[in-house]
């Protein structure tokens, strides 16, 4: 799925931590996921992953919003994410959902390295 994935501690940690973080399930099956955490009236998605046999199925929109909604209802007003540069179907989704670039991170991913673009959207 990730060139750089998480650890399965980075994953415990945010189970252990509260934050909001959902799974898509197809006939027991992972199909996706998303993470995020909020705080005050921001909030960050921190990773979205959608499985290769079921991407382009509305399935990282629907998680999308779900978080969205989930981080609504915590007082966040703002959310935030990072996005690698070249990763213009993701791009095309986070637009499409109402987020807007608002900065750049030169040399923010490894494994390529690569940039990431900052994307925001108002709740």
């Amino acid at each position: 799925m990730f060139s750089d994935p998480w650890s399965a501690n980075d994953f415990t940690e945010c189970i252990t931590s509260g934050v909001p973080f959902f799974v898509a399930e197809q006939r027991g099956v992972v199909a996706g996921y998303v993470v995020a955490h909020g705080v005050a009236d921001e909030g960050e998605v921190l990773n979205l992953g959608v499985a290769a046999a079921h991407r382009r199925q509305g399935i990282g929109r629907a998680l999308v919003e779900h978080v969205l909604q989930a981080l609504g209802g915590l007082g966040v007003r703002t959310v935030y994410l990072e996005v690698r540069a070249s990763n213009a179907a993701a791009r095309h989704l986070y637009e499409a959902l109402g987020f807007g670039e608002v900065a750049r991170r030169a040399r923010y991913y490894r494994r390529p390295v690569e940039d990431a673009v900052v994307l925001s959207a108002k709740l």
